[in-house]
């Protein structure tokens, strides 16, 4: 036994000097490969066209990257983007021009270029669900019509990255850090491409909302770049106050939305159009859960009682669940126990999707089954289009989700910035889009940050919001798809003033 453990420790011996000698020889000081590294300042134009509405549109497509500059001019980062620019029109003064983010906030722009607004569209079928083969049609509600549009990746999404490990990552990570950097990018764009002179349109889907809210005031203050219109996209919280009984209660009408999207309402409420039931569930919400919430352990048994019978009528739960949870039951209970008997989960983003748990018990979903579907059906086609159609060749991994952690979420005041960006501003249009089946963002929380964005009603003329019945992505579907883009063009172009029309009030 001596003897065959000595023999093992030599042969461990001897395999740990191989392998000493072998990291030796392989030491990590070789040139990083070329087509690792991105190229922070370079682009690729390519050309085509496109039939949008009936019109044939030629356009410019130019995937590329440009720096982001520390104080002293030094480059810190390459900001990936990809700029669609229509080719049959050459002044530009009067041309809109819509800058794109997304969310995350650690995911590029690629879920509203090639599911919403762009020219080109991924392989889905009318619901939104992943068809294969994965690739890319001609999209025939682009805004590109109307609009060129610019798709930016915020660092260490899609291609975007740091210049080096050195570069802190609170100079990127975080609400204001994010906002300022992407300022200054911005700003570059827009000089070297002689957009100046054009009406400017920002767009953010979920975080994304937060990113343009707070850009609207920084560009105006620090970069004295002033817009026309806003667009919100299934939008955050926004830096809004809402927390306790309030906070509580704001979700029951997208539970409601969801039940009946599922037929697990009462019969008397299913045989009515989702836009009849709606209303009713908002005003219980806002008249008398908010109050009832706000009693705790105030309200008689009674109360308590005909509160749960009610929720239970409006969402497609047992009052004995709401009873349970002190008549809050949260987000993940909701997703898990909707279908349970079924044997599906529901998901977040999107509650039209189901999911199979390993066990039917517990109180939250294993996993998000429509981020699982998104993922499948866009992964594999924004990486073929960009290389293949784009002529952007990288080995560079194009990060869906991208390492943005920690972030810094402090000092959040979004919502009042987009507030003064458009009170400092007559030209300024807001519009907000949400789907009813959303949620991480629901539809009723978008009302009701609109209502606290204008608490005294002097910018209602300016501000638009409209619902959708699918979730966070709407457009996905191919109904909302048409509708919601078509709005797009309408917001555009109401938002775009006759030449010598003054900012002012009268």
């Amino acid at each position: 036994m001596t003897k065959i453990l000595c023999l093992s420790l030599v042969l461990s011996c001897s395999i740990l000097s191989q392998l000493k000698a072998q990291n030796k020889e392989f030491k990590n000081d070789a040139p990083v490969s070329p087509s690792r590294i991105l190229k922070i300042d370079s682009a690729v134009v390519t050309h085509h066209e496109v039939t949008i509405k009936g019109q044939r549109v030629p356009y410019a497509a130019t995937a590329g990257s440009m720096p982001i500059w520390d104080e002293e001019g030094r480059p810190v980062a390459g900001v990936f983007y990809t700029y669609y620019e229509r080719e049959d029109i050459r002044d530009k003064s009067d041309r809109p021009l819509v800058i794109s983010f997304n969310g995350g906030p650690g995911t590029p722009s690629v879920w509203m270029e090639i599911g919403y607004t762009g020219p080109r569209l991924l392989n889905i079928d009318d619901e939104g669900y992943p068809v294969q083969p994965f690739g890319m049609r001609d999209n025939p509600n682009s805004i590109l019509d109307v609009a060129d549009i610019v798709y930016v990746d915020p660092v260490n999404t899609g291609y975007s990255r740091p210049v080096s490990k050195e570069v802190p990552g609170s100079r990127f990570y975080g609400v204001n850090a994010d906002i300022k950097y992407l300022a200054e990018w911005i700003n570059t764009f827009v000089t070297r491409k002689g957009r100046w002179a054009s009406p400017k349109f920002l767009i953010g889907e979920s975080y994304g909302t937060t990113r343009v809210s707070g850009l609207a005031l920084e560009l105006q203050d620090e970069q004295w770049m002033y817009l026309n219109g806003v667009i919100l996209v299934s939008p955050t919280e926004l830096g809004i106050e809402r927390s306790g009984p309030l906070d509580q209660a704001l979700s029951l009408p997208y539970y409601a939305a969801t039940a009946w999207y599922h037929k697990k309402l009462p019969a008397d409420l299913q045989s009515k159009d989702l836009n009849d039931v709606l209303p009713e569930v908002e005003n219980f919400t806002i008249n008398e859960l908010v109050p009832a919430i706000s009693r705790g352990g105030s309200l008689e048994d009674a109360q308590r009682k005909a509160l749960a019978q009610r929720m239970s009528r409006y969402s497609g739960l047992s009052a004995q669940v709401f009873m349970e949870n002190n008549l809050v039951v949260p987000f993940n209970l909701f997703w898990k126990e909707l279908l349970r008997e079924q044997g599906f989960t529901i998901g977040r983003l999107d509650s039209r999707y189901k999911g199979l748990d390993k066990q039917n018990a517990g109180n939250k979903p294993d996993y998000n089954a429509e981020l699982t579907a998104w993922l499948q059906a866009f992964t594999p086609a924004i990486n073929i289009y960009l290389r293949d159609e784009l002529a952007y060749k990288t080995d560079l991994k194009y990060n869906m989700f991208g390492q943005v952690w920690p972030w810094d979420n402090q000092n959040n005041k979004t919502g009042e910035n987009l507030r003064q960006a458009i009170a400092q501003n007559p030209f300024l249009h807001l519009l907000v889009q949400s789907g009813y089946y959303d949620g991480a963002c629901d539809y009723f929380n978008a009302k009701y940050s609109i209502w606290q964005l204008d608490p005294g009603g002097k910018l209602k003329n300016r501000i638009k919001w409209e619902g959708y019945r699918s979730g966070h992505m709407m457009y996905l579907r191919k109904d909302d798809l048409a509708t919601a883009t078509e709005n797009l063009r309408k917001f555009i172009k109401e938002a775009t003033p006759a030449k010598g029309t003054p900012a002012k009030y009268e």
